[in-house]
């Protein structure tokens, strides 16, 4: 029997982790000497103030519920993608490849072929080091960061040697076709006469992570992939005693988080950008390994954290705007908050579950 129960694990201890979070990161707001609690109200209010705030935060958001979800379904398998970075990058290049040489006469078509060369893109770039540590032994963390670096480099070459418009200095493709545009929330919720900000990037890619986040919790808690997968995660060696195949389930489950990664770039270069530029992942792909620690590597997790990190990345940038606080700090924020739910976890669960355990014996005794 658990010491301590199911929804304590899940809101309780990711909360008071939080709450530590805050409390040190208001304290080096205040060694600064700048106000916490109105750097709090400026960044709730340029966050979730405006429909405007919103759509930047949901724009966020969706990036890191992609990443995030790639990082979980490797999690479950006891392998740690950090090539989230390196395969959406790959994955931009799928999306520039389908909307620039495929003629496609609606937006949603074009969403659904984006998505795919972008999700076989990334799942290729996923597969090798997936196929090197399966067959060869290599570790899953060094190969995926070195695939970041390799990634970097040939979308620089391509972009700047093959997709460049002629005459054109910025190592970027042409923007693409105006039937390739994604509708924004804007477009979205105009009919339904909910007013929304025309000029917030967020749009229908949206709905395509909330939908990646259920059809991932169907198949790693409703699926016979999905048991084999948590069975390979917490025992190889059992797993193995039971028939399932340790390199069939490295390579799956990398590929899937590889064509999850590459997704992402259904939101930043086919909704945003409207073109594939240099480093429009932005950090993404590692702030998904933050995003699926905090998420307990579960989609409705993954979902919340990502909708968190999201407001600190639209927070930020509005402290950075309009206060003498340095943008620098919300990554000390979000350091901090990766800090108390990721490393120092046992730091909250050690002293609850000694709670709970002190609860459960008064109670027996109570009972006798």
């Amino acid at each position: 029997m658990d010491v301590m129960p199911k929804w304590a694990e899940v809101v309780l201890v990711p909360l008071i982790s939080l709450l530590l979070a805050a409390i040190i990161s208001a304290l080096v707001i205040l060694a600064i000497g700048e106000d916490p609690v109105a750097a709090v109200k400026l960044m709730v209010t340029g966050a979730l103030g405006s429909t405007y705030g919103w759509g930047y935060t949901l724009y966020y958001a969706t990036n890191f519920m992609f990443t995030g979800l790639a990082v979980s379904i490797a999690f479950h398998a006891r392998l740690f993608n950090i090539g989230g970075e390196g395969q959406a990058m790959l994955g931009g290049l799928g999306v520039a490849l389908a909307c620039l040489y495929i003629p496609w006469p609606h937006w949603s078509l074009a969403l659904i072929g984006a998505a795919f060369m972008a999700g076989l893109f990334g799942a290729v770039w996923a597969a090798i080091p997936a196929w090197l540590q399966a067959k060869r032994g290599s570790h899953i963390v060094i190969t995926t960061i070195m695939f970041n670096f390799i990634a970097a480099a040939l979308l620089n070459y391509v972009l700047v040697n093959m997709l460049r418009p002629k005459g054109s200095m910025d190592p970027a493709t042409a923007r693409f076709p105006d039937a390739t545009n994604l509708p924004t929330l804007h477009d979205l919720l105009a009919p339904l006469g909910i007013a929304f900000s025309k000029a917030a990037p967020a749009n229908v890619s949206l709905l395509v992570a909330v939908a990646a986040c259920f059809a991932l919790w169907v198949l790693i808690w409703r699926t016979r992939l999905g048991y084999e997968i948590r069975a390979y995660g917490h025992s190889e060696s059992a797993a193995r005693y039971a028939g399932i195949s340790p390199v069939k389930i490295t390579m799956i489950a990398m590929i899937i988080s590889g064509a999850l990664a590459g997704m992402m770039a259904t939101n930043n270069v086919m909704g945003e950008a409207e073109r594939l530029v240099l480093n429009s992942t932005e950090g993404a792909g590692f702030i998904g390994i933050a995003v699926a620690l905090m998420g307990r590597s579960h989609p409705l997790g993954v979902f919340i954290a990502a909708i968190l990190f999201g407001f600190l990345y639209q927070g930020g940038a509005e402290l950075a705007l309009w206060t003498s606080i340095p943008r620098e700090l919300i990554v000390v924020i979000q350091a901090l908050v990766i800090l108390f739910t990721g490393a120092l976890d046992n730091m909250v669960r050690i002293p609850l579950e000694k709670v709970f355990l002190a609860l459960r014996r008064r109670k027996t005794r109570g009972a006798g």
